[in-house]
């Protein structure tokens, strides 16, 4: 069972680039599900928000193990889709996350500092 995730985190497109992004969005989709195949990610799962003013439009969350997210955070292809992401998308973001079992622990860690 997955104990962390990748959250992948983005606005909007930017003015023009619409396009590019709409054709990222379609190769990342075919790349996250060869690493669920290839057993790197435990599962992923984009949501696209509701309009509500806010700088958050939509996110892809990554599951799996932590050591393979790692890898897969340092794999060529992912560092070229981030790259892409910074060009065409306003706050794009990668950010590490904690889920299942995983949660426990931080809670642990976190709790030790009120004791």
């Amino acid at each position: 069972m997955a104990d962390s995730a990748l959250f992948v985190g983005w606005n909007r497109s930017i003015a023009g680039r619409e396009q590019q992004a709409m054709g990222l969005f379609a190769r990342v989709m075919e790349y996250y599900g060869q690493l669920q195949n290839e057993g790197k990610i435990e599962s992923f799962e984009p949501v696209v928000l509701s309009n509500h003013g806010g700088d958050l439009n939509g996110f892809v969350l990554l599951r799996g193990d932590a050591d393979k997210l790692d890898g897969v955070r340092r794999e060529e292809a992912f560092t070229n889709f981030s790259i892409e992401a910074n060009f065409c998308l306003e706050n794009f973001g990668v950010i590490d996350g904690y889920i299942g079992d995983s949660i426990t622990n931080v809670f642990s860690q976190w709790s030790t500092h009120f004791s």
